[in-house]
This record gives structure tokens, sequence and C-alpha cells, in this order.
């Protein structure tokens, strides 16, 4: 199966973004080339901007708050694992008190660091990064692997403590809610939602299926339009009937 996701407001759009930066980070720092560690710290720099809403810190301490007083009410439930539950209250917890013990703007340790603020200026114009442009980078570069992962994990760091709590909240939201499977005639799909609270939907279809669904929606209604690329890659209008689940999440 492949899913898309489609967020109704903006705070789930951030929380999407920096899952989807983390994750980019996290695999480039693991593999040795040159080139990968470069992708990796201009991934950081985009976090360092994503991550730049004031108040997502505090929304995530809120939330985290929100599913932890909800945990609770499961306690002496007959049908609830005592055990799986103390592990969910352990890990809401934990992250919790490491978002609190974040101190300053998130990523403030990045715009501290001169260097760093240089490369992240010269790597917003075309080619700004050359050898040429930034020779202290370049030798940056030739350095061996691990003391470049090393100084790219230092720099990461600080951000975890946003990447597990967002990781935790985007699990929640996910598994809220049941799939329900539809059928889209002559590849469209409408469904009026009369002011749903639902924070994302999520599409999914079988990976063989050469549709792609292009959503727009709010609280009050729902558009899928699928298409299916043509030998160019682009997409055009489906007129066959598409098969697919959705899921409304909601915390």
């Amino acid at each position: 199966m492949i899913t898309y996701e489609y967020p109704f407001n903006e705070r789930i759009r951030t929380l999407l973004r920096l899952e989807d930066l983390f994750q980019k980070v996290g695999s480039f720092m693991q593999r040795d080339g040159s080139h990968e560690h470069h992708v990796a710290l201009l991934t950081l720099f985009e976090i360092l901007d994503v991550s730049g809403r004031a108040d997502l810190k505090m929304d995530l301490i809120q939330e985290l708050e929100r599913q932890r007083q909800s945990l609770l009410a499961f306690r002496n439930n007959p049908e609830i694992s005592e055990q799986a539950l103390n592990a969910a209250l352990q890990e809401v917890e934990q992250a919790s008190a490491a978002l609190l013990a974040m101190t300053g703007k998130i990523g403030q340790h990045l715009r501290d660091n001169d260097w760093l603020m240089s490369i992240k200026s010269r790597a917003s114009i075309p080619g700004g990064v050359c050898q040429f442009d930034l020779p202290s980078y370049h030798y940056w570069r030739h350095q061996e692997p691990g003391a470049r992962r090393e100084a790219l994990l230092g720099w990461l760091q600080p951000m975890l403590p946003l990447r597990d709590a967002l990781a935790i909240v985007l699990r929640l939201l996910r598994a809220s809610g049941r799939p329900e499977h539809h059928v889209a005639a002559n590849g469209a799909f409408q469904m009026m939602l009369g002011g749903s609270s639902s924070q994302m939907v999520r599409i999914s279809l079988k990976l063989d299926d050469p549709y792609i669904p292009e959503i727009s929606a709010n609280k009050y209604a729902l558009n899928i339009r699928f298409t299916r690329p043509d030998s160019d890659h682009r997409p055009r209008q489906s007129d066959s009937e598409v098969e697919f689940d959705m899921l409304f999440c909601n915390l």
C-alpha cells in the first residue's frame, strides 16, 4: 500500500514537514559520503527554519499532557494491559520532560554558530558553497566520515526532544479512527464533512495501482481528483473507477 496524508491545519503541516526532515537528516548522516553529509547539514538548516514557530514547543507539551491525561483514564481497566499502559505513560512523560528542559528558542545553538550561519547564507545561493567561496567548509568536508558524523550529531542532538515528541503525537494521530473503503467514479470523489474536527485525512491505495490522489479539503468538504502519470510523469485525470481506503484522524 502507498499512503498519502493531507493535513487540515498548519500545526499538523508543520509536524509532518519536521518528521520528513528528521528522517532525511538521520538517513544521510548514517552514510559516509561528503555529499551525503552536505545534504544532512542543509536539512538541519531546513529543520531550523521550519521549527521557528514560537509556540511549537508549547503546542507539543500541551498535546502530550492531554494524551497523558487520556492514558491515565485507563488505569485499573481490566481490558488494558497495565504494563503497556505504564510504558506508554513513561514514553509520553519522558518526551514532555525533555521538551521542558529545552531552553531558549529551538535551534538557537545553530544560530549562535557564525560558521554554520555563513554556510546557511551561502547555501541559499545556487552553487554558493563551492570551495572557493567557503574554504573552511571545503576543509570540513574532507575530514574523516566519523568526524563529520560526530559534528552533525552534535548539532542535531539539542533538537532531538522535538523529534521524539512529534513522533509520539503523529503516531497517536495516525492510530485514531478506522479506515473505510471507497470507490471514486471516473477518478473523482467528493464528501461533505459538515464542520468536521478532523486534523488529517489518509488515503491509501494499492502500490501497483497507477493513481495519484490530488486532495483539497477543509472542515466542510473533501475533494479528491485521482490522476495517473503519462510517459513524461505528467498527471492526467483518470476516467476509471478507483478503489481506495480513507481514514480521518483526530486527537
